[in-house]
């Protein structure tokens, strides 16, 4: 019997889903889904201009690929702005916030779909990102840096389930920044566990044969 061959390829992967779903289908399930359809409807149009190609939806959740890292990064910013802008003019229950999530890796093709760690890594980077935010992976900065007008924000490295990613956001002017403060209090509580204090002793015998205790 032949065995299918497994098919694998390099892919810029662009993950989104809706901030508090479950809870705005909730309070108004009409109303949610209607915005839904409207949110994705402007990133649709964006795929279509920047050379997006969505390959799994599930609920609120799209998953897209692109072949250019920077063409990802811009088509994210540009998904943000727009629903800012969205949410500015419509009513609060109207209103409908998203997180993004963009890594580039090796991937599985299987049929339209696609699997793999490059996949994996950008639903962490997803859940890591801020409401109305952009993360993204050290490797898609790198190459997007140098070639794009934007500001980016290094949070180092951060572990989200079982992943240890180097991460970076993109900067929004309406997003407060995030950097590597809260990595480095963990560490620092951390060692601080660890450490043990040690202090000068005096001798306070009068024996002056005890002062080679001291050396120890």
């Amino acid at each position: 019997m032949n065995r299918k061959k497994t098919v694998r390829k390099l892919a810029v992967i662009f993950v989104t889903d809706v901030v508090g779903f479950s809870k705005l289908m909730e309070n108004n399930e009409t109303g949610t889904l209607e915005s839904l359809r409207s949110c994705k409807a402007i990133l649709e149009n964006l795929f279509k201009e920047h050379g997006g190609e969505i390959f799994n939806t599930g609920g609120d959740s799209v998953l897209a690929q692109f072949q250019s890292a920077v063409s990802a990064v811009i088509c994210a910013g540009e998904f943000q702005n727009l629903i800012h802008n969205r949410n500015s003019n419509v009513a609060k229950d109207f209103q409908m916030e998203f997180r993004v999530g963009i890594n580039m890796g090796d991937v599985v093709v299987e049929g339209k779909n696609l699997y793999g760690d490059g996949v994996n890594v950008a639903a962490r980077l997803e859940a890591l990102a801020q409401p109305g935010g952009v993360c993204l992976s050290k490797g898609v900065y790198d190459l997007v840096d140098q070639k794009t007008q934007l500001i980016f924000h290094d949070i180092g490295r951060r572990q989200v389930k079982n992943t240890n990613v180097h991460a970076f956001d993109l900067s929004f002017n309406y997003l407060d920044p995030r950097n590597d403060i809260e990595s480095l209090k963990n560490e620092t509580e951390e060692s601080d566990l660890r450490a043990i204090a040690v202090l000068p002793f005096s001798n306070l015998s009068s024996d002056s044969e005890q002062e080679y205790l001291l050396m120890v």
